[in-house]
C-alpha cells in the first residue's frame, strides 16, 4: 500500500465537476480530504490518497487529463 498527498487545483469550468469521486470509484484507491478552500468559481483540495502505486498513478493521471491541477504536497508517503 502506499498514499500520496497532492494539491488539486480546480478551474471554474471544473469546480463543479465531482472529480475525486470519479476518482474514488473509476480506480481503487481510497480518499481522504485533509483540506480545502473552495468558492462557485475555483477552489483546491490537499488530498491523500491511499491504494498501489500503479492504481494511484494511473487515478491522479486521470485527473490531470480531466483538467485539474495535480501538484504533490510536501511530506509526501510511501509505505
Amino acid at each position: 500500500m502506499a498514499r500520496r498527498r497532492v494539491k488539486l487545483t480546480f478551474s471554474p469550468s471544473m469546480v463543479t465537476e465531482p472529480v475525486i469521486h470519479e476518482l474514488g470509484t473509476r480506480f481503487p484507491v481510497v480518499t481522504n480530504i485533509r483540506r480545502a478552500d473552495v468558492t462557485r468559481d475555483e477552489g483546491w483540495v490537499v488530498l491523500e490518497v491511499d491504494g498501489e502505486l500503479d492504481d494511484i498513478d494511473r487515478g491522479l493521471a486521470y485527473v490531470a487529463e480531466r483538467g485539474v491541477r495535480v501538484d504533490p504536497v510536501e511530506g509526501e508517503l510511501a509505505t
